[in-house]
């Protein structure tokens, strides 16, 4: 069967790459352009990858360690101080009111 039309992709080719190591939509896509057109394929390839089947995974979980980038909560960044969000800061006025103060 079929997994991207876009560019002639089955379901066997995904689980071969699968079984080489790809355990992403990324990956796969990088092995053989699936998901990369029009993207209807990506949750198909998602399923069919599962979560938690990559051996490659579980390594990547078990080097993430709090305190390093991948530890970071979404959203800030390494140097940010704490309690500021990042893009936080004085508001910009509007371009309305610019014009009326030249």
């Amino acid at each position: 069967m079929y997994v991207c039309s876009c560019f002639g992709v089955t379901e066997q080719q995904v689980k071969k790459h699968a079984e080489a190591g790809a355990c992403t939509p990324r990956q796969i896509a990088s092995a053989c352009k699936a998901g990369t057109d029009c993207g209807g394929c990506v949750r198909t390839i998602q399923a069919m990858l599962g979560r938690g089947a990559c051996a490659r995974r579980e390594l990547l979980d078990r080097k993430r360690t709090p305190g390093t980038v991948e530890g970071l909560d979404a959203g800030t960044a390494p140097d940010a101080e704490p309690g500021i969000a990042p893009g936080a800061g004085p508001a910009l006025a509007p371009a309305a009111a610019l014009t009326e103060a030249a």
